[in-house]
């Protein structure tokens, strides 16, 4: 996985090479699917991927399940580092002046 890369855009680079594989009759099983999966996550993964590897059976966790997980967890880190952008924006603007209406 590349540095700062959408996990859909590694997912897609994955399938081509899984699929290229078939073209050599070179099958792997779920278990090898998800191990190489996990192995090429870039450092920012390593809590998920732990946590994957700590509560889940590898051999028997699907695939399609991996990629949703992953999708999802990277939808909710984008919104978590939104919320924190702009906090840290709202903090550095000076307050607004009020008028007093009479």
């Amino acid at each position: 996985m590349k540095q700062d890369e959408p996990i859909v855009d590694m997912i897609t680079r994955f399938t081509d090479i899984i699929n290229g594989l078939k073209g050599f009759d070179r099958k792997l099983t779920n278990g090898e699917l998800v191990s190489k999966m996990l192995r090429s996550l870039s450092e920012d993964w390593n809590s998920l991927k732990m946590l994957i590897e700590n509560t889940k059976d590898v051999n028997t966790y699907p695939l399609k399940e991996l990629y949703g997980t992953l999708m999802t967890y990277e939808l909710n880190n984008a919104e978590r580092k939104e919320k924190t952008r702009r906090s840290k924006e709202e903090m550095k603007e000076p307050p607004k002046k009020q008028i007093a209406l009479k």
